[in-house]
């Protein structure tokens, strides 16, 4: 498989790791997937692209966002994690690539949000499996990761 099809903004191409998944969600228990399909999805509540996530109301969800990694998209989900994150007892943990030449990390991430860059590149899986190079191998991101955790505003909790 080409990796330049497997990382491009199609959200339908990959999905979040799901072990890597279950860890945040054993930390946070989500309750609600913003960025999702009918076949990725990680947890019950979640919205796919048509119902478009970027105009629904997250408040008062802990909510997973794995966007799609476009330039343009990933700048406007960030904003979108970081205004809803504002609602009280909401909490929005996204991963993204870690790009803090971006705009969007300075107006929304730095000083802002918890930053967890990820060690190594992370293997996405489509169907739950890793997808794998010619060798049977797992193919990387050919980015670095991070995971940022856009908590309540002081003296709200979750």
């Amino acid at each position: 498989m080409n990796k330049k099809v497997l990382f491009s903004s199609d959200k339908k191409n990959w999905e979040t790791p799901q072990k890597f998944f279950d860890a945040l969600n054993e930390e946070f228990h989500f309750t609600l997937d913003a960025a999702a399909s009918h076949e990725n999805h990680k947890c019950e509540n979640y919205y796919t692209e048509e119902q478009d996530g970027l105009v629904q109301d997250w408040g008062g969800h802990i909510v997973w966002c794995n966007p799609p990694y476009g330039n343009v998209e990933t700048g406007v989900w960030t904003k979108k994690c970081y205004e809803e994150s504002r609602k009280p007892n909401t909490t929005v943990v996204m991963l993204i690539p870690a790009r803090t030449d971006r705009a969007s990390f300075h107006d929304y991430i730095y000083e802002k949000a918890e930053i967890r860059f990820i060690r190594g590149r992370l293997a996405f899986e489509v169907g739950g499996k890793p997808v794998v190079d010619g060798d049977g191998k797992p193919m990387n991101a050919p980015f670095p990761s991070m995971v940022v955790i856009f908590r309540p505003p002081e003296g709200e909790e979750t």
